[in-house]
Protein backbone atom coordinates (compact mmCIF):
# COMPACT_ATOMS: atom_id res chain seq x y z
CA UNK A 1 0.00 0.00 0.00
CA UNK A 2 1.07 3.41 -0.68
CA UNK A 3 2.46 5.72 2.22
CA UNK A 4 0.15 8.57 2.34
CA UNK A 5 2.48 11.46 3.36
CA UNK A 6 3.23 14.12 0.87
CA UNK A 7 7.00 13.50 -0.32
CA UNK A 8 7.73 16.67 -1.64
CA UNK A 9 7.19 18.30 2.26
CA UNK A 10 8.17 15.45 4.42
CA UNK A 11 11.95 17.46 4.71
CA UNK A 12 10.16 20.21 6.33
CA UNK A 13 8.98 17.87 9.31
CA UNK A 14 11.78 17.24 11.23
CA UNK A 15 12.49 17.51 14.78
CA UNK A 16 14.35 20.94 15.71
CA UNK A 17 17.49 20.34 17.17
CA UNK A 18 15.58 22.34 20.60
CA UNK A 19 12.74 20.51 21.22
CA UNK A 20 13.17 17.62 24.06
CA UNK A 21 13.44 14.04 22.90
CA UNK A 22 11.62 11.79 25.34
CA UNK A 23 12.41 8.64 23.29
CA UNK A 24 15.14 7.41 25.81
CA UNK A 25 11.97 7.46 28.36
CA UNK A 26 9.96 5.07 26.58
CA UNK A 27 11.93 1.77 26.60
CA UNK A 28 12.11 2.23 30.61
CA UNK A 29 8.57 3.34 30.99
CA UNK A 30 6.44 1.57 33.61
CA UNK A 31 3.05 2.36 34.86
CA UNK A 32 4.19 1.91 37.87
CA UNK A 33 5.81 4.53 38.16
CA UNK A 34 3.38 7.51 37.30
CA UNK A 35 1.80 7.12 40.97
CA UNK A 36 5.16 9.08 41.94
CA UNK A 37 3.84 11.64 39.75
CA UNK A 38 0.67 12.13 42.38
CA UNK A 39 0.21 12.77 46.13
CA UNK A 40 -2.99 10.59 47.12
CA UNK A 41 -5.50 11.24 49.59
CA UNK A 42 -4.20 11.30 52.93
CA UNK A 43 -5.83 8.27 53.60
CA UNK A 44 -4.23 6.63 50.24
CA UNK A 45 -6.70 6.75 47.78
CA UNK A 46 -7.15 8.28 44.31
CA UNK A 47 -9.00 10.77 43.10
CA UNK A 48 -9.29 12.86 40.50
CA UNK A 49 -10.31 16.18 41.60
CA UNK A 50 -7.51 16.00 44.27
CA UNK A 51 -5.09 15.46 41.99
CA UNK A 52 -6.40 17.90 39.42
CA UNK A 53 -6.91 20.98 41.96
CA UNK A 54 -6.39 20.02 45.59
CA UNK A 55 -2.89 19.36 45.34
CA UNK A 56 -2.11 22.44 43.87
CA UNK A 57 -3.92 24.64 45.96
CA UNK A 58 -2.66 22.92 49.03
CA UNK A 59 0.91 23.56 47.51
CA UNK A 60 3.16 26.23 45.29
CA UNK A 61 -0.12 26.66 42.71
CA UNK A 62 -2.38 27.82 45.49
CA UNK A 63 -2.72 31.52 43.67
CA UNK A 64 -2.16 30.99 39.99
CA UNK A 65 -4.98 31.15 37.62
CA UNK A 66 -6.51 27.88 36.65
CA UNK A 67 -9.41 28.48 34.97
CA UNK A 68 -9.75 31.92 32.48
CA UNK A 69 -13.16 32.17 31.10
CA UNK A 70 -13.69 33.70 28.59
CA UNK A 71 -17.49 34.86 28.28
CA UNK A 72 -19.13 35.60 24.63
CA UNK A 73 -19.79 39.37 25.52
CA UNK A 74 -15.82 40.13 26.26
CA UNK A 75 -15.17 39.78 29.47
CA UNK A 76 -13.25 37.72 31.73
CA UNK A 77 -13.68 35.49 35.13
CA UNK A 78 -10.83 33.63 36.69
CA UNK A 79 -10.30 31.53 38.68
CA UNK A 80 -7.05 30.88 41.01
CA UNK A 81 -6.23 26.88 41.95
CA UNK A 82 -7.77 27.91 45.52
CA UNK A 83 -10.63 29.55 44.42
CA UNK A 84 -11.50 26.25 42.06
CA UNK A 85 -10.82 23.94 45.48
CA UNK A 86 -13.33 26.35 47.73
CA UNK A 87 -16.03 26.51 44.28
CA UNK A 88 -15.57 22.78 43.89
CA UNK A 89 -16.41 22.17 47.73
CA UNK A 90 -19.12 23.77 48.15
CA UNK A 91 -20.70 21.87 45.10
CA UNK A 92 -19.76 18.67 46.81
CA UNK A 93 -20.96 19.48 49.49
CA UNK A 94 -24.43 20.53 47.95
CA UNK A 95 -24.62 16.90 46.49
CA UNK A 96 -23.93 15.63 49.70
CA UNK A 97 -26.48 17.62 51.48
CA UNK A 98 -28.99 16.33 49.02
CA UNK A 99 -28.65 12.67 50.01
CA UNK A 100 -26.32 11.75 46.59
CA UNK A 101 -24.02 8.68 48.00
CA UNK A 102 -21.00 7.12 46.03
CA UNK A 103 -21.36 6.36 42.35
CA UNK A 104 -24.44 8.02 41.91
CA UNK A 105 -24.47 9.65 38.76
CA UNK A 106 -24.69 13.86 38.21
CA UNK A 107 -25.17 14.54 34.25
CA UNK A 108 -24.26 18.24 33.25
CA UNK A 109 -26.05 20.17 30.46
CA UNK A 110 -24.61 23.33 29.95
CA UNK A 111 -22.66 25.57 27.54
CA UNK A 112 -19.07 26.29 28.61
CA UNK A 113 -19.98 28.42 31.82
CA UNK A 114 -17.48 28.30 34.89
CA UNK A 115 -19.95 26.47 36.83
CA UNK A 116 -20.36 23.66 34.86
CA UNK A 117 -16.19 22.94 35.43
CA UNK A 118 -16.51 23.94 39.49
CA UNK A 119 -19.21 20.96 39.16
CA UNK A 120 -17.09 18.80 37.53
CA UNK A 121 -14.60 18.79 39.74
CA UNK A 122 -17.20 18.98 42.67
CA UNK A 123 -18.91 15.54 41.34
CA UNK A 124 -15.65 13.70 41.22
CA UNK A 125 -15.09 14.97 44.90
CA UNK A 126 -18.57 13.87 46.66
CA UNK A 127 -17.66 10.46 44.71
CA UNK A 128 -20.41 10.61 42.50
CA UNK A 129 -19.95 9.90 38.48
CA UNK A 130 -20.10 12.72 36.39
CA UNK A 131 -22.11 11.95 32.96
CA UNK A 132 -21.45 14.70 30.93
CA UNK A 133 -24.15 15.82 27.95
CA UNK A 134 -23.88 18.28 24.78
CA UNK A 135 -25.61 21.18 24.99
CA UNK A 136 -27.43 20.71 21.44
CA UNK A 137 -28.96 17.46 21.86
CA UNK A 138 -32.62 17.28 21.12
CA UNK A 139 -35.30 16.15 24.23
CA UNK A 140 -34.64 12.52 23.07
CA UNK A 141 -31.01 12.12 23.17
CA UNK A 142 -30.88 13.47 26.18
CA UNK A 143 -33.81 11.11 27.40
CA UNK A 144 -31.93 7.84 25.93
CA UNK A 145 -28.70 8.72 27.95
CA UNK A 146 -30.26 9.76 31.47
CA UNK A 147 -32.33 7.37 31.70
CA UNK A 148 -29.25 4.65 30.56
CA UNK A 149 -27.28 6.53 33.23
CA UNK A 150 -29.47 6.02 36.26
CA UNK A 151 -29.63 9.45 36.79
CA UNK A 152 -30.19 11.42 40.02
CA UNK A 153 -29.27 14.89 39.19
CA UNK A 154 -28.62 17.25 36.75
CA UNK A 155 -27.09 20.51 36.33
CA UNK A 156 -28.25 22.71 33.67
CA UNK A 157 -29.19 26.56 32.95
CA UNK A 158 -32.90 27.73 32.91
CA UNK A 159 -33.05 27.75 29.50
CA UNK A 160 -32.17 24.69 28.03
CA UNK A 161 -34.10 22.37 31.47
CA UNK A 162 -37.14 24.74 29.61
CA UNK A 163 -36.42 23.86 25.81
CA UNK A 164 -35.46 20.25 26.48
CA UNK A 165 -35.84 18.68 29.96
CA UNK A 166 -39.28 19.64 30.85
CA UNK A 167 -40.70 17.99 27.99
CA UNK A 168 -38.88 14.54 28.88
CA UNK A 169 -39.17 15.22 32.78
CA UNK A 170 -41.57 12.89 33.34
CA UNK A 171 -40.15 10.05 31.79
CA UNK A 172 -37.35 10.58 34.59
CA UNK A 173 -38.70 9.44 37.47
CA UNK A 174 -35.62 8.57 38.99
CA UNK A 175 -33.99 12.30 38.74
CA UNK A 176 -34.24 13.36 42.14
CA UNK A 177 -33.01 17.09 41.33
CA UNK A 178 -32.20 19.73 38.94
CA UNK A 179 -29.55 22.50 40.10
CA UNK A 180 -30.01 25.30 37.70
CA UNK A 181 -27.16 27.56 37.09
CA UNK A 182 -28.69 30.81 36.76
CA UNK A 183 -31.63 31.39 39.01
CA UNK A 184 -31.47 33.19 41.92
CA UNK A 185 -35.03 31.12 43.82
CA UNK A 186 -35.58 27.60 43.58
CA UNK A 187 -38.64 26.74 41.11
CA UNK A 188 -40.03 24.05 43.03
CA UNK A 189 -38.80 21.06 45.48
CA UNK A 190 -37.23 19.68 42.67
CA UNK A 191 -35.66 22.78 40.12
CA UNK A 192 -33.63 24.11 42.24
CA UNK A 193 -31.44 27.61 42.21
CA UNK A 194 -27.64 26.41 41.96
CA UNK A 195 -26.46 29.87 43.36
CA UNK A 196 -28.83 29.92 46.55
CA UNK A 197 -27.30 26.20 47.34
CA UNK A 198 -23.46 28.29 46.45
CA UNK A 199 -24.27 30.65 48.70
CA UNK A 200 -25.12 28.49 51.93
CA UNK A 201 -22.85 25.87 50.83
CA UNK A 202 -19.34 25.46 53.25
CA UNK A 203 -15.99 25.41 51.29
CA UNK A 204 -14.02 23.25 52.94
CA UNK A 205 -14.75 19.38 51.86
CA UNK A 206 -12.61 16.36 52.80
CA UNK A 207 -12.45 13.78 49.69
CA UNK A 208 -13.52 10.42 50.91
CA UNK A 209 -11.44 7.26 50.56
CA UNK A 210 -11.43 6.66 46.66
CA UNK A 211 -10.77 3.09 45.40
CA UNK A 212 -8.52 3.51 42.05
CA UNK A 213 -11.41 1.53 40.67
CA UNK A 214 -14.33 3.65 41.81
CA UNK A 215 -15.93 5.17 38.78
CA UNK A 216 -15.01 8.44 38.09
CA UNK A 217 -17.37 9.42 34.54
CA UNK A 218 -19.51 8.08 32.36
CA UNK A 219 -19.58 8.64 28.80
CA UNK A 220 -22.14 7.80 26.27
CA UNK A 221 -21.27 7.00 22.69
CA UNK A 222 -23.29 5.85 19.62
CA UNK A 223 -23.03 3.11 18.01
CA UNK A 224 -24.81 1.26 14.96
CA UNK A 225 -27.20 -1.02 15.83
CA UNK A 226 -28.36 0.00 19.31
CA UNK A 227 -28.54 3.23 21.14
CA UNK A 228 -26.28 4.82 22.83
CA UNK A 229 -23.32 3.24 25.07
CA UNK A 230 -22.57 4.45 28.70
CA UNK A 231 -18.63 3.94 29.03
CA UNK A 232 -17.82 3.66 32.35
CA UNK A 233 -14.39 5.35 33.40
CA UNK A 234 -12.40 4.93 36.84
CA UNK A 235 -10.55 7.45 38.82
CA UNK A 236 -7.18 5.70 37.82
CA UNK A 237 -7.73 6.75 34.54
CA UNK A 238 -5.64 9.73 35.56
CA UNK A 239 -3.04 8.16 34.95
CA UNK A 240 -3.28 8.20 31.10
CA UNK A 241 -4.18 12.22 31.41
CA UNK A 242 -0.98 12.50 33.21
CA UNK A 243 1.55 10.48 30.64
CA UNK A 244 -0.67 11.92 27.48
CA UNK A 245 -0.19 15.59 28.96
CA UNK A 246 3.27 14.94 29.29
CA UNK A 247 4.20 13.01 25.77
CA UNK A 248 1.53 14.16 23.61
CA UNK A 249 0.60 17.43 24.86
CA UNK A 250 4.02 18.25 26.29
CA UNK A 251 2.75 20.58 29.04
CA UNK A 252 4.82 22.36 31.37
CA UNK A 253 3.40 24.57 34.10
CA UNK A 254 4.30 28.28 32.62
CA UNK A 255 2.08 26.86 29.52
CA UNK A 256 -1.20 28.68 29.00
CA UNK A 257 -3.22 25.71 27.23
CA UNK A 258 -6.96 25.65 25.13
CA UNK A 259 -8.76 22.79 24.12
CA UNK A 260 -11.83 24.11 22.01
CA UNK A 261 -13.88 20.80 22.57
CA UNK A 262 -16.94 21.03 24.44
CA UNK A 263 -16.92 19.02 27.92
CA UNK A 264 -20.06 17.10 26.95
CA UNK A 265 -17.56 14.77 24.47
CA UNK A 266 -14.59 12.67 25.94
CA UNK A 267 -12.56 15.25 24.65
CA UNK A 268 -13.81 18.23 26.79
CA UNK A 269 -13.29 16.18 29.88
CA UNK A 270 -10.34 14.03 29.41
CA UNK A 271 -8.30 17.00 27.59
CA UNK A 272 -10.64 20.05 28.64
CA UNK A 273 -10.76 19.48 32.50
CA UNK A 274 -8.44 17.04 33.13
CA UNK A 275 -4.95 16.93 31.60
CA UNK A 276 -4.29 20.89 31.96
CA UNK A 277 -4.79 20.71 35.45
CA UNK A 278 -3.43 17.19 36.41
CA UNK A 279 0.00 19.22 34.85
CA UNK A 280 -1.03 22.39 36.96
CA UNK A 281 -1.60 24.68 33.78
CA UNK A 282 -3.97 27.55 33.28
CA UNK A 283 -6.88 26.54 31.38
CA UNK A 284 -8.78 28.60 28.85
CA UNK A 285 -12.15 28.23 28.32
CA UNK A 286 -14.24 30.29 25.82
CA UNK A 287 -17.66 30.28 26.10
CA UNK A 288 -18.45 31.91 21.79
CA UNK A 289 -18.59 29.09 19.31
CA UNK A 290 -16.50 29.16 16.26
CA UNK A 291 -15.53 32.33 15.30
CA UNK A 292 -12.02 32.60 13.04
CA UNK A 293 -11.12 36.26 14.20
CA UNK A 294 -12.02 35.26 17.75
CA UNK A 295 -9.88 32.55 17.90
CA UNK A 296 -7.07 33.91 16.77
CA UNK A 297 -7.06 36.80 18.67
CA UNK A 298 -7.66 34.87 21.49
CA UNK A 299 -4.54 32.58 20.60
CA UNK A 300 -2.71 36.23 20.84
CA UNK A 301 -4.10 37.97 23.74
CA UNK A 302 -3.84 34.99 25.83
CA UNK A 303 -0.65 34.01 25.08
CA UNK A 304 -1.54 30.57 24.41
CA UNK A 305 1.24 27.69 23.71
CA UNK A 306 -0.55 24.69 23.61
CA UNK A 307 -3.69 24.40 21.14
CA UNK A 308 -5.65 21.38 21.36
CA UNK A 309 -8.20 21.68 18.58
CA UNK A 310 -10.53 19.54 15.58
CA UNK A 311 -10.21 18.59 12.11
CA UNK A 312 -13.32 20.58 11.23
CA UNK A 313 -12.35 23.91 12.51
CA UNK A 314 -8.89 23.67 10.68
CA UNK A 315 -10.78 23.06 7.93
CA UNK A 316 -12.77 26.17 8.30
CA UNK A 317 -9.30 27.93 9.06
CA UNK A 318 -8.16 26.78 5.85
CA UNK A 319 -11.24 28.10 3.77
CA UNK A 320 -10.30 31.87 5.04
CA UNK A 321 -7.63 33.66 2.80
CA UNK A 322 -5.44 34.93 5.61
CA UNK A 323 -2.37 35.17 7.00
CA UNK A 324 -2.80 34.39 10.80
CA UNK A 325 1.11 35.18 11.79
CA UNK A 326 0.71 38.68 10.11
CA UNK A 327 -2.43 39.61 11.21
CA UNK A 328 -1.72 38.75 15.08
CA UNK A 329 1.35 37.45 16.99
CA UNK A 330 1.13 33.97 17.55
CA UNK A 331 4.78 33.86 19.03
CA UNK A 332 3.69 32.24 22.03
CA UNK A 333 2.11 29.16 20.16
CA UNK A 334 4.44 25.82 20.11
CA UNK A 335 2.15 23.22 19.96
CA UNK A 336 -0.94 22.44 17.80
CA UNK A 337 -2.86 19.32 18.38
CA UNK A 338 -5.78 17.73 16.57
CA UNK A 339 -8.71 15.01 17.52
CA UNK A 340 -11.91 13.62 16.89
CA UNK A 341 -11.37 12.38 13.64
CA UNK A 342 -8.25 11.31 10.99
CA UNK A 343 -6.36 14.60 10.16
CA UNK A 344 -6.34 15.43 6.23
CA UNK A 345 -2.26 15.76 5.51
CA UNK A 346 -3.24 19.48 3.48
CA UNK A 347 -3.96 20.36 7.16
CA UNK A 348 -0.65 19.44 8.48
CA UNK A 349 0.73 20.93 5.60
CA UNK A 350 -1.44 23.93 5.90
CA UNK A 351 -0.39 24.58 9.66
CA UNK A 352 3.02 24.45 8.43
CA UNK A 353 2.21 27.34 6.06
CA UNK A 354 -0.04 29.53 7.51
CA UNK A 355 0.85 29.29 11.77
CA UNK A 356 4.57 28.34 11.41
CA UNK A 357 3.92 25.32 13.08
CA UNK A 358 2.87 21.78 11.62
CA UNK A 359 -0.36 19.98 12.93
CA UNK A 360 0.32 17.38 15.21
CA UNK A 361 -2.70 14.63 14.59
CA UNK A 362 -3.14 11.72 17.39
CA UNK A 363 -5.87 9.07 17.44
CA UNK A 364 -7.88 7.79 20.89
CA UNK A 365 -11.34 6.94 21.78
CA UNK A 366 -14.43 6.98 24.27
CA UNK A 367 -13.44 3.40 25.39
CA UNK A 368 -9.88 4.02 25.70
CA UNK A 369 -10.35 7.57 27.81
CA UNK A 370 -7.09 9.15 26.55
CA UNK A 371 -4.88 9.82 23.46
CA UNK A 372 -2.75 6.42 22.48
CA UNK A 373 -1.78 6.84 19.30
CA UNK A 374 0.04 10.17 18.70
CA UNK A 375 2.61 12.32 16.57
CA UNK A 376 4.82 13.60 19.09
CA UNK A 377 6.52 17.05 19.26
CA UNK A 378 9.90 14.80 19.41
CA UNK A 379 9.59 13.04 16.14
CA UNK A 380 8.92 13.43 12.85
CA UNK A 381 5.24 13.71 11.61
CA UNK A 382 4.23 12.06 8.35
CA UNK A 383 0.84 14.26 7.57
CA UNK A 384 -1.73 11.71 7.26
CA UNK A 385 -0.53 9.22 9.81
CA UNK A 386 -2.08 9.24 13.38
CA UNK A 387 1.61 8.76 14.68
CA UNK A 388 3.06 5.86 17.17
CA UNK A 389 2.10 4.50 20.38
CA UNK A 390 2.51 6.74 23.38
CA UNK A 391 4.58 5.05 26.24
CA UNK A 392 2.84 2.35 27.81
CA UNK A 393 0.44 1.97 25.32
CA UNK A 394 0.83 -1.89 22.89
CA UNK A 395 -1.26 -1.11 19.95
CA UNK A 396 -1.17 -4.01 16.88
CA UNK A 397 -3.45 -4.29 13.19
CA UNK A 398 -4.54 -7.93 14.04
CA UNK A 399 -6.48 -10.09 11.50
CA UNK A 400 -9.47 -12.07 13.18
CA UNK A 401 -9.26 -15.77 12.52
CA UNK A 402 -12.60 -17.54 11.17
CA UNK A 403 -12.42 -19.72 14.61
CA UNK A 404 -12.47 -15.69 16.69
CA UNK A 405 -8.73 -15.68 17.48
CA UNK A 406 -6.77 -13.47 15.99
CA UNK A 407 -2.68 -13.10 15.09
CA UNK A 408 -1.01 -9.73 15.11
CA UNK A 409 -0.11 -8.62 11.74
CA UNK A 410 3.69 -8.05 11.43
CA UNK A 411 4.22 -7.01 7.51
CA UNK A 412 4.39 -3.37 7.26
CA UNK A 413 1.74 -1.53 5.01
CA UNK A 414 -1.20 -4.79 5.57
CA UNK A 415 -4.80 -3.80 6.71
CA UNK A 416 -6.31 -4.98 9.76
CA UNK A 417 -8.57 -4.01 13.01
CA UNK A 418 -6.35 -1.81 14.65
CA UNK A 419 -6.02 -3.35 18.63
CA UNK A 420 -4.39 -2.21 22.13
CA UNK A 421 -3.26 -4.59 24.54
CA UNK A 422 -5.25 -4.75 27.43
CA UNK A 423 -4.39 -3.14 30.27
CA UNK A 424 -4.17 0.90 30.12
CA UNK A 425 -4.76 2.74 32.97
CA UNK A 426 -7.63 4.53 31.52
CA UNK A 427 -9.17 1.45 29.33
CA UNK A 428 -12.51 1.46 29.93
CA UNK A 429 -14.25 -0.81 32.03
CA UNK A 430 -17.45 -1.13 31.32
CA UNK A 431 -20.75 -0.56 28.63
CA UNK A 432 -23.45 0.49 31.59
CA UNK A 433 -25.82 -2.29 31.67
CA UNK A 434 -24.31 -4.30 28.52
CA UNK A 435 -21.66 -6.89 29.62
CA UNK A 436 -22.12 -9.18 26.72
CA UNK A 437 -21.70 -5.88 24.54
CA UNK A 438 -18.31 -4.78 26.19
CA UNK A 439 -17.18 -8.73 26.28
CA UNK A 440 -17.34 -8.64 22.21
CA UNK A 441 -15.23 -6.09 22.40
CA UNK A 442 -12.03 -8.35 23.37
CA UNK A 443 -10.41 -11.03 21.78
CA UNK A 444 -7.65 -12.82 24.43
CA UNK A 445 -5.70 -9.80 25.65
CA UNK A 446 -6.70 -6.93 22.92
CA UNK A 447 -9.22 -4.79 22.85
CA UNK A 448 -10.56 -4.40 19.33
CA UNK A 449 -11.42 -0.50 18.65
CA UNK A 450 -13.56 -1.61 15.43
CA UNK A 451 -11.19 1.08 13.43
CA UNK A 452 -9.14 -0.58 10.33
CA UNK A 453 -5.57 0.72 9.72
CA UNK A 454 -2.06 -0.28 8.67
CA UNK A 455 1.20 0.26 10.20
CA UNK A 456 4.56 1.30 8.09
CA UNK A 457 8.45 0.16 8.01
CA UNK A 458 8.57 2.51 10.85
CA UNK A 459 6.06 1.75 13.28
CA UNK A 460 3.32 4.81 12.38
CA UNK A 461 0.20 4.12 12.59
CA UNK A 462 -2.64 5.04 9.54
CA UNK A 463 -6.15 5.19 9.57
CA UNK A 464 -7.87 3.48 7.11
CA UNK A 465 -11.85 3.46 7.76
CA UNK A 466 -14.37 2.80 10.75
CA UNK A 467 -15.54 -0.98 10.63
CA UNK A 468 -19.39 -0.13 11.14
CA UNK A 469 -21.41 3.00 10.40
CA UNK A 470 -20.76 5.68 13.00
CA UNK A 471 -20.82 8.98 11.43
CA UNK A 472 -18.58 11.38 12.80
CA UNK A 473 -19.89 14.99 11.37
CA UNK A 474 -18.03 18.31 12.86
CA UNK A 475 -16.02 15.80 15.79
CA UNK A 476 -19.05 14.76 17.31
CA UNK A 477 -19.80 10.98 16.83
CA UNK A 478 -23.44 10.10 15.85
CA UNK A 479 -25.47 6.71 15.65
CA UNK A 480 -27.07 6.34 12.79
CA UNK A 481 -29.90 4.66 14.90
CA UNK A 482 -30.66 7.19 17.26
CA UNK A 483 -31.54 9.01 13.78
CA UNK A 484 -33.61 6.66 12.40
CA UNK A 485 -35.38 5.90 15.34
CA UNK A 486 -36.26 10.01 15.88
CA UNK A 487 -37.38 10.04 12.26
CA UNK A 488 -39.73 6.91 12.39
CA UNK A 489 -41.23 8.91 15.10
CA UNK A 490 -42.74 11.26 12.14
CA UNK A 491 -46.23 10.26 11.33
CA UNK A 492 -45.27 10.00 7.82
CA UNK A 493 -41.84 8.09 8.07
CA UNK A 494 -42.20 4.16 7.01
CA UNK A 495 -38.98 3.63 7.33
CA UNK A 496 -35.71 5.35 7.41
CA UNK A 497 -31.95 4.42 6.84
CA UNK A 498 -28.77 7.19 7.42
CA UNK A 499 -25.45 7.48 6.50
CA UNK A 500 -22.62 9.62 6.42
CA UNK A 501 -22.16 11.46 3.23
CA UNK A 502 -18.44 12.78 2.80
CA UNK A 503 -18.56 16.78 3.54
CA UNK A 504 -15.34 18.91 2.84
CA UNK A 505 -16.22 20.93 5.68
CA UNK A 506 -17.21 19.29 8.66
CA UNK A 507 -16.20 15.71 7.88
CA UNK A 508 -19.34 13.67 7.27
CA UNK A 509 -23.01 15.45 7.31
CA UNK A 510 -25.69 13.29 8.21
CA UNK A 511 -27.86 11.94 5.32
CA UNK A 512 -31.38 10.08 5.90
CA UNK A 513 -33.05 7.92 3.08
CA UNK A 514 -37.01 7.98 3.94
CA UNK A 515 -39.44 5.03 2.91
CA UNK A 516 -42.69 7.26 3.31
CA UNK A 517 -46.15 5.30 4.43
CA UNK A 518 -48.96 5.40 1.91
CA UNK A 519 -50.91 8.17 1.83
CA UNK A 520 -48.14 10.77 2.08
CA UNK A 521 -46.15 11.85 -1.01
CA UNK A 522 -42.50 13.19 -1.59
CA UNK A 523 -42.17 16.85 -2.12
CA UNK A 524 -39.50 19.42 -0.91
CA UNK A 525 -42.21 20.60 1.84
CA UNK A 526 -41.81 17.61 3.19
CA UNK A 527 -38.62 17.50 3.58
CA UNK A 528 -38.11 20.59 5.21
CA UNK A 529 -40.62 19.63 7.81
CA UNK A 530 -38.38 16.63 8.15
CA UNK A 531 -35.30 18.38 8.99
CA UNK A 532 -37.04 20.65 11.31
CA UNK A 533 -38.85 17.57 13.43
CA UNK A 534 -35.29 16.25 13.27
CA UNK A 535 -33.55 19.31 14.72
CA UNK A 536 -36.24 19.44 17.23
CA UNK A 537 -36.33 16.09 18.63
CA UNK A 538 -32.16 15.78 18.32
CA UNK A 539 -30.35 18.78 18.31
CA UNK A 540 -28.55 20.53 15.25
CA UNK A 541 -25.46 18.41 15.66
CA UNK A 542 -27.22 15.44 15.50
CA UNK A 543 -29.97 16.16 13.15
CA UNK A 544 -29.55 14.85 9.12
CA UNK A 545 -29.17 17.43 6.93
CA UNK A 546 -30.10 16.06 3.84
CA UNK A 547 -33.20 13.91 3.27
CA UNK A 548 -33.69 11.57 0.02
CA UNK A 549 -36.73 9.89 -0.84
CA UNK A 550 -36.79 6.45 -1.55
CA UNK A 551 -39.85 4.23 -2.17
CA UNK A 552 -38.17 1.13 -0.90
CA UNK A 553 -34.74 0.74 1.35
CA UNK A 554 -32.22 -2.13 0.10
CA UNK A 555 -32.98 -4.56 3.23
CA UNK A 556 -31.31 -7.66 4.29
CA UNK A 557 -33.62 -10.42 3.75
CA UNK A 558 -34.24 -10.48 8.01
CA UNK A 559 -35.26 -7.09 7.15
CA UNK A 560 -32.11 -4.91 8.30
CA UNK A 561 -31.95 -2.01 6.36
CA UNK A 562 -28.20 -1.94 4.55
CA UNK A 563 -26.24 1.40 5.53
CA UNK A 564 -23.62 -0.04 3.31
CA UNK A 565 -25.47 -0.21 0.29
CA UNK A 566 -26.79 3.40 0.86
CA UNK A 567 -23.65 4.85 0.95
CA UNK A 568 -22.22 3.05 -1.46
CA UNK A 569 -25.19 3.98 -4.19
CA UNK A 570 -24.51 7.87 -3.02
CA UNK A 571 -21.11 8.12 -3.86
CA UNK A 572 -20.77 5.96 -7.08
CA UNK A 573 -18.73 3.13 -5.15
CA UNK A 574 -18.99 -0.67 -6.15
CA UNK A 575 -21.92 -2.24 -3.96
CA UNK A 576 -19.60 -5.12 -3.10
CA UNK A 577 -21.37 -8.30 -2.05
CA UNK A 578 -25.44 -8.06 -2.54
CA UNK A 579 -26.17 -11.66 -1.81
CA UNK A 580 -28.42 -10.73 2.12
CA UNK A 581 -30.16 -8.64 -0.03
CA UNK A 582 -33.87 -8.81 0.05
CA UNK A 583 -35.26 -9.47 -3.31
Amino acid sequence: MKEKWIEKNITDFVVEPNLLDYSHEYERFDWKDVASAFDGLPSGGLNIAHEAIDRHANGTLAEKVALLWLCEDGHQKKYTFSQMKKESAKFANILSSLGLVKGERVFTLSTRLPELYIAAIGILKNLNVLCPLFSQFGPQPILQRMQRGDAKVLLTTKKLFEKKITPILNELPELLYVLLIDVEEDESTQVLSLPRLMQSASDTFEIPHTQPEDMSILHFTSGTTGMPKGVVHVHKAVYTHWMSGKYALDLHPNDVYWCTADPGWVTGTSYGIITPWIHGVTNIVDEAEFDAARWYKILQDEKVSIWYTAPTAIRRLMRINSQPTKEYDLSHLRLIQSVGEPLNPEAVIWGKEKLKLPIHDNWWQTETGGIMISNLISQTIRPGSMGRPLPGIKAGILRVNDDGSVTEITEANKEGDLALKVGWPSMFRAYLHAQEKYDKSFIGEWYISGDLAYKDEDGYFWFVGRADDIIKTSGHMVGPFEVESTLMEHPAVAEAGVIGKPDEMIGQLVKAFISLKTGFEPSEELKRELIGFGRKKLGTAVAPKEIEFQENLPKTRSGKIMRRLLKAREMGLPEGDTSTLED
